[in-house]
């Protein structure tokens, strides 16, 4: 199945070369994101020498699958952050996350394709049960001095809601692809070396090396900007790893106009509109999943079937999913962590905004700057109590994930039985392996064990993946790392396969 997003699809990238040779820098960013190209232009505009990698290419992980949208609350609520700590640490992340998306909206001028519009953000709830989080949420935005409102409906023919509808004034999207591929060639223009397809196989960060196919760089600082740190961090235990589907259609009837429409609700719905080169485009994004434990198909199925029963949309013209990771105190982690480099992750579905925040904030600190808010983001806070619940529901997860991993044996079915397009976890010759034959007849037989902390794979049929459930690293039917903080492929069989 063809998982390029409308983002991608309409956007052309920047088509930087591989690293090649060895190099040596101020600070080495990983991560082509809008965390790491974002980091990468201030610090080169700091006048620093700065070597950018991404395994990939620029905007193929979370930014180039997200929304595009950008707001000060969270996906989550502010008020739930507000419950987790108080009022004034939510100003704080509103704060915070306004200045971003007002620094987004000054380097768009500079950027014609990125299509940056001024919207409002609609948060209605689907069911009456969901309509008091809706209301919770406008009370403390209120309380927050945001500019916030209650409505009896929304715009454009959208599904009623169950209530009243709260709208957030002065939001924004745009086209994230376009955006970061932009800010790519400007981080080049001021001096950044970028290369692409240049995925980290080594990192050693007490000496600040990092090592790709091509070479390696040699650096001063270290900002991992990729989502989810790559090695073992303190904070994977406290992270639990989700996926959320997209699809994008031609607009039908509906057609809601400028705007952030959230129909909240266990089986909600986020909605939007692109228009690119006269087309107008109807996009839709699902609920969240587990990591591993859910079957992809499915949820993206489900999605698509939401939208064609409430939008009426035109034709389906792509389909595409994201991976998130959710901090357990609704704050990102932003800072030096224990291993000495830089990090930015939990982000939650919030990364567009947060990435820019943690971008603007690791510049701030490399030239001497402090910041309140970063600070408290720092990866190294000790704060438990504030997500109790979340970080022992993750971490007995990740535990009974592991264990049943082991528990639970293979298939027992022959590699030589898989029919093109299927896959299983087999044993043969008493070794178990994660198997996968392509549509054209190739097998593919892997480890089964991920070489993050040895959790079990599963297969993920959207992206013709193994996801490892416990931390979400993710796989190539080869083997080789897509993404997560796993570095190692998994092991492939290299004897005659039966």
């Amino acid at each position: 199945m063809d998982t390029t997003s409308l983002w991608r699809a309409t956007a052309r990238g920047p088509c930087f070369g591989m690293l090649k040779g060895d190099e040596q820098c101020d600070v080495l960013v990983i991560g082509g994101g809008i965390t790491g190209v974002t980091t990468a232009l201030l610090l080169a505009e700091q006048g620093r020498k700065v070597v950018l990698l991404e395994a990939d290419e620029i905007g193929s992980g979370t930014t180039g699958n997200s929304t595009g949208n950008l707001y000060m609350t969270t996906s989550q609520g502010l008020s739930s952050v507000a419950s987790s700590w108080d009022d004034g640490v939510a100003r704080e992340a509103m704060l915070a996350r306004k200045s971003a998306v007002d620094f987004i909206e000054q380097r768009c001028r500079d950027l014609p394709g990125a299509a940056f519009t001024r919207c409002a953000m609609y948060r209605g709830a689907r069911f009456a049960t969901d309509q008091p989080s809706v209301e919770q949420e406008h009370q403390t935005l209120a309380r927050l001095g945001a500019p916030v409102r209650m409505e009896e409906g929304w715009p454009g023919g959208l599904p009623p809601p169950s209530g009243r509808v709260m709208v957030l004034a002065d939001q924004a999207q745009f086209q994230p692809q376009a955006y970061v591929t932009g800010l790519a060639r400007l981080a080049a223009k001021a001096g950044a070396s970028v290369h692409e397809h240049s995925r980290v196989l080594e990192l050693d960060a007490k000496q600040r090396i990092a090592t790709t196919s091509g070479g390696t760089v040699k650096a001063g600082e270290i900002v991992m900007a990729t989502h989810s740190p790559k090695g073992v961090h303190i904070v994977h235990a406290e992270m639990p790893v989700h996926r959320e589907y997209a699809v994008a259609f031609e607009v039908g009837a509906v057609d809601p106009g400028p705007g952030i429409f959230w129909w909240k609700g266990e089986e909600g719905l986020s909605i939007r509109i692109l228009v690119h080169e006269g087309k107008r485009y109807l996009v839709a994004a699902g609920s969240e999943h587990k990591v591993g434990t859910h079957n992809a198909k499915a949820a993206l199925m489900a999605v698509e079937a939401m939208a064609n029963s409430h939008l009426s949309p035109g034709p389906l013209v792509h389909r595409w999913s994201a991976q998130n990771y959710r901090s357990h105190d609704g704050l990102p982690y932003i800072g030096r962590d224990h291993s000495g480099c830089f990090i930015a992750t939990g982000f939650a579905t919030d990364g567009l905004t947060w990435g820019t925040v943690a971008a603007r904030g690791i510049a701030a600190e490399l030239a001497g700057q402090k910041d309140a808010f970063i600070e408290r983001c720092s990866p190294r806070r000790f704060t438990p109590m504030k997500g109790a619940k979340a970080l022992v529901e993750e971490n007995v997860t990740t535990l009974k994930t592991l264990v049943q991993g082991y528990l639970t044996g293979g298939q027992h079915e022959h590699l030589a039985n898989l029919a093109p397009g299927d896959s299983a976890i087999v044993e043969a010759d008493g070794e178990t392996f994660a198997a996968y034959r392509a549509p054209d007849g190739e097998l593919f037989a892997v480890s089964p064990v991920c070489t993050h902390m040895g959790c079990k794979v599963r297969w993920n049929s959207v992206e013709t993946s193994w996801d490892c459930p416990c931390h979400g690293s993710r796989f190539r039917p080869d083997g080789t790392v897509i993404e997560g903080p796993a570095v190692a492929p998994l092991k492939r069989r290299t004897t005659e396969l039966r």
